[in-house]
């Protein structure tokens, strides 16, 4: 399947800078109030160790990259314009924002810790915004949009469920497109309490209570506290921690990764994103200014949080959030190679819970049609098509239509 996560947040607060530091794209970045008037799409990678060091082979990767002994997988990642107060009902560019971050699987929502951001989105005096209103200001505009999304299924809820059809069937059918399943809607009854069937008699705070749980487990989000680099970040970062304790505050400055991958494009330093460190390659081409930089970003950023937090805030939303494993099918178990001899071509995500058979679907929908069994290149051992797959895991599927598969 392809991961898609959403970047979200007020105006200004560096959206826009994450996105191309994880894509090394070119989105127009400015001050201006609403820069991103239509949402950018582009492909960042979530990184995990490759099992070639295990097996110590050479792989050949096809559908990612392998460096350094770390696979990069790809994912897509969306640019969201910014959200203001009242985007549900409309207002600003509101609904673009949520039409696309209803497409999201995760979400990182992007705050300004340093307060450089005033409640209309503008820059203002560093220091003077409240990140944490900030983020209530955007979850508020999330749950009235899904309760909107709801309240205009009512008549069709009602009229279903006096004619026998189940409360958690209908709503899946009719928010399917904002990809909220029957398992989400499930999850968020047994949550607050609330009984499907007494729908009708919901009062106006468990309408918006039920939203709420519904948005937690549909959209999974961390929130990504920007401009670490910043004097005034700092405590504007602990406020945050200890106060949104039901979600992972991560801190970082979207600012320098995107500085530290453009000096890698010009062969200026070493550096893997997610990293540490780095290493000036040549001294020499530097420019004081920019040796400055660099030395700012060793002792501003990783100096005092050891990241630049945009790799790893990638990672916790592929890993922790989605809960996602990296399987490696294979043709042939004793080479660990597909069909063309490369070997260890393909890591692919697969969802908590995936079996064998949901691995031969994403493979190719031929390759589930005429499913035997999978072999575990490990053990050798023969697994079923319902065998629940494991992060890491190398298999070689065995299947009456291989020869027609992509593998």
């Amino acid at each position: 399947m392809t991961v898609r996560i959403g970047l979200i947040g007020k105006t200004n607060t560096g959206k826009t800078t994450f996105f191309n530091a994880a894509t090394l794209q070119y989105a127009e970045v400015s001050t201006y109030p609403f820069t991103t008037k239509q949402p950018n799409y582009g492909t960042t990678y979530a990184i995990s160790p490759c099992v070639c060091r295990e097996f110590n082979v050479k792989d050949n990767p096809r559908n990612s990259l392998c460096v350094d002994g770390y696979r990069h997988i790809p994912v897509e990642i969306i640019d969201l314009p910014g959200l203001i107060k009242g985007a549900w009902a409309g207002k600003g560019l509101g609904n673009q924002f949520l039409a696309v971050a209803s497409q999201a699987d995760a979400l990182i929502h992007v705050v300004d810790a340093s307060g450089s951001v005033d409640e209309e989105g503008r820059i203002t005096e560093m220091g003077k915004g409240n990140p944490l209103a900030d983020f209530y200001d955007i979850q508020e505009e999330l749950v009235m949009w899904l309760m909107r999304l709801i309240d205009r299924q009512e008549d069709k809820i009602v009229r279903n469920l006096k004619a026998g059809k189940g409360f958690v069937e209908t709503l899946a059918e009719a928010l399917q497109g904002v990809k909220i399943s029957a398992a989400h809607i499930e999850a968020a009854l047994r949550l607050t309490g609330l009984r499907g069937e007494e729908f009708e008699k919901w009062t106006m705070l468990e309408d918006k209570k039920f939203a709420e749980k519904l948005l937690e487990v549909s959209k999974p989000m961390i929130v990504l506290a920007n401009k670490m680099d910043l004097e005034t970040a700092g405590a504007n970062f602990e406020i945050l921690r200890d106060t949104l304790t039901s979600y992972m505050v991560i801190p970082a400055s979207a600012e320098a990764e995107l500085a530290l991958r453009r000096a890698v494009q010009k062969g200026f330093v070493k550096y893997i994103p997610g990293e540490e460190d780095f290493r000036i390659v040549d001294e020499s081409k530097l420019t004081p200014e920019q040796r400055k930089a660099l030395e700012f970003i060793e002792s501003r950023v990783l100096g005092e949080y050891m990241r630049t937090g945009v790799q790893f805030a990638i990672n916790v939303a592929v890993f922790k959030l989605l809960g996602m494993g990296v399987v490696y099918p294979v043709s042939d178990p004793a080479k660990l190679s597909d069909g063309s001899g490369n070997v260890l071509p393909d890591a692919y995500l697969m969802p908590p819970n995936s079996t064998v058979k949901d691995l031969a679907r994403a493979i190719h929908t031929e390759l589930e049609k005429g499913l035997l069994y999978a072999v575990d290149v490990r053990t050798g051992l023969h697994l079923p098509g319902d065998y629940r797959l494991k992060d890491r895991d190398v298999l070689s599927i065995v299947s009456t239509t291989r020869h027609r598969s992509k593998t």
